[in-house]
C-alpha cells in the first residue's frame, strides 16, 4: 500500500482552496481515503473494521455531496468530473 500517493491532489486543493473547511475540500479529502482503504481492502479482505470504516467515510462522502448538490449544481458537477466519481441516483 502506498500512502502518499494521493498528496499531490490535496496539495493542488490547497492552492486553490484556501480553506480546508470547504465541501469542495473535505470530499477530496475523503476520496483519497476512500481510495487508499479500497487499495487496502484488496489485500486484507477480512480487515471487518476497515471495512466499517470504509462504510462510514462513504456515507460522509455522500451526505456532503448531496449537501452541495442542492446548493449549488455548478460546484457539484465540476467536483464530480474533477474526481472522477459518478453521480448519485438519490438526491
Amino acid at each position: 500500500m502506498v500512502k502518499h500517493s494521493f498528496i499531490p491532489i490535496i496539495s493542488e486543493e490547497k492552492k486553490k482552496e484556501e480553506n480546508p473547511g470547504s465541501v469542495e475540500f473535505q470530499v477530496v479529502n475523503f476520496t483519497n481515503k476512500i481510495r487508499r482503504l479500497t487499495s487496502h481492502l484488496e489485500l486484507h479482505r477480512k480487515d471487518y473494521l476497515s471495512q466499517r470504516g470504509l462504510r462510514k467515510i462513504l456515507g460522509n462522502r455522500q451526505r456532503l455531496l448531496s449537501y452541495l448538490s442542492k446548493k449549488n449544481g455548478i460546484r457539484y458537477k465540476k467536483l464530480i468530473k474533477q474526481l472522477g466519481i459518478r453521480e448519485s441516483q438519490i438526491r
